[in-house]
C-alpha cells in the first residue's frame, strides 16, 4: 500500500544521512499517516491521512 495521505496527498521525502565523516547514504522520511474513519459523502470509510491533515481539520472524523 502506498505511503501517501488521502487527503493532501503528502507521500515520503527523500534525502541523505550525513555522518560526522560526511559520508552520505540515500534515506527516507515517511509521512505520519494514521487509519481514521472518515464521513465521506454521507457514508463512512477508512481512510489514510497525515497528522496534519487531522489537526488542521481538512477532515471530518466519524464517530
Amino acid at each position: 500500500m502506498a505511503k501517501r495521505c488521502d487527503v493532501c496527498g503528502k507521500g515520503p521525502a527523500s534525502g541523505n544521512n550525513v555522518s560526522h565523516s560526511m559520508r552520505k547514504t540515500r534515506r527516507r522520511w515517511l509521512p505520519n499517516l494514521q487509519s481514521v474513519r472518515v464521513r465521506e459523502s454521507g457514508t463512512v470509510k477508512t481512510a489514510r491521512v497525515c497528522a496534519a491533515c487531522l489537526r488542521s481539520r481538512k477532515v471530518v472524523r466519524a464517530v
